[in-house]
């Protein structure tokens, strides 16, 4: 990359099918936001040499309004790393049936679907960037060679620790995990490395996700700042120490905000989002003292009766109190529904399906082709809000 570009701002994600997890889009639209406030590029880091298969195989469609889970098939050995998965006539017609018109991959693999379904971001300006391209790939070796000789999973091991002590959660473990890996670019295979262990002849020397910010930082030039997320945040703490070992400086960490896409016309707020997925239909409310069905219910035993027949019915009085506790859960239900003009439930499973907030769970691709909600998520996206509410189309 040009050294002259000015300061680069850069975040990334493994690529999986459909651009799934949906919050890479958010991060790579919170990158851009980001570089256009400094004067500076956004990068869009392809995280195309992990080898994760069913992360990034498994992805989500719809059946009216029932949520499908599916798995691509890659013929693809264990191991092979994601930018080398093919793509071809079967995976392109797995995703139609599952989400209508998709890009035509740019190239048969992976990493090929991954640029075609970002084209409506680097439109805007995000410059894709493959850690695995070989005219910047090879040229590192040498470096990474010394890194490698510098013991950096013992510091690594050690930060772990310190951490760990300190209370703090870091959320992969170096000291389970491999440090380094071989890669092949001929047949994208990755293979774990032991210490002391030396890499293949004609293998690329691979970080392991501990050690990746700083081969992050060595391919881009003028790296200023990275947008991260909560889990990213914690485990880039592991390389704290490992810096000024290899003689760089650390980007400045912008927090990933999180994003959800409203129905149109729904007025909803940040601090509303917890209680709907929670199902507090009463929170959308205001404060009222209604006549509930289980107050409803206020039956009493006669004293005269037997010791057992008062016992027998307690017993039934309670089974009547908690059905009409589920009444009154409907009562809550019809009330919120006239609030906010829709069923509460079902847009709880809109904005949390599975029970995750949406852009855990949905393809990318269903934002990325809508060009209006990729500009209003943008324009939001600037700014300082930790969650952001933008209407869907």
């Amino acid at each position: 990359m040009e050294k002259s570009a000015g300061p680069r701002v850069a975040t990334g994600q493994q690529i999986g099918v459909g651009w799934t997890p949906a919050l890479s889009v958010v991060k790579a639209l919170a990158a851009l936001a980001e570089a256009r406030r400094i004067g500076g590029e956004a990068v869009y880091w392809l995280a195309d040499e992990d080898h994760d298969q069913l992360e990034v195989a498994t992805t989500i469609g719809f059946q009216e309004s029932r949520i499908l889970r599916h798995r691509f098939h890659f013929q693809a050995p264990v191991g092979t790393a994601t930018g080398w998965l093919p793509w071809g006539p079967a995976q392109q017609k797995d995703a139609e049936a599952l989400w209508g018109e998709v890009p035509a991959a740019t190239e048969p693999t992976l990493r090929g679907h991954a640029l075609a379904l970002g084209e409506p971001l680097w439109r805007r300006g995000i410059r894709p960037f493959s850690p695995t391209a070989p005219d910047l790939r090879q040229p590192i070796q040498g470096e990474l060679a010394r890194w490698r000789g510098l013991d950096l999973e013992r510091t690594l091991a050690a930060q772990a620790e310190a951490l760990e002590a300190a209370g703090v959660r870091f959320g992969l473990d170096p000291r389970q995990q491999a440090a380094w890996f071989s890669l092949d670019p001929a047949s994208g295979r990755r293979r774990r490395l032991e210490p002391g262990q030396p890499c293949p002849a004609r293998a690329w020397l691979s970080p392991g996700a501990a050690l990746r910010p700083l081969m992050q930082s060595l391919l881009i030039p003028g790296l200023e700042a990275v947008v991260l997320g909560p889990a990213e945040r914690a485990y880039w703490r592991l390389t704290e120490p490992c810096w000024e070992r290899v003689g760089l400086r650390p980007p400045r960490i912008v927090p990933r905000p999180s994003a959800y896409v409203l129905p149109p016309g729904l007025a909803l707020t940040p601090a509303q989002l917890e209680p709907l997925r929670a199902g507090n239909w009463a929170a959308f409310l205001a404060p009222a003292d209604p006549v509930l069905p289980s107050r409803s219910f206020a039956a009493t035993p006669d004293p005269g009766w037997e010791p057992a027949l008062r016992a027998r019915f307690a017993q039934e009085a309670a089974r009547t109190r908690l059905r009409l506790e589920k009444l009154d859960r409907r009562y809550w239900r019809d009330q919120a529904a006239a609030t906010l003009g829709l069923d509460p439930e079902r847009l709880r499973q809109q904005l949390f399906p599975l029970g995750l907030p949406q852009e855990r769970v949905l393809p990318g691709l269903l934002w990325l082709r809508q060009d209006q909600l990729v500009d209003r998520l943008l324009d939001q996206l600037g700014g300082p809000a930790a969650s952001i509410l933008v209407e869907g189309l």
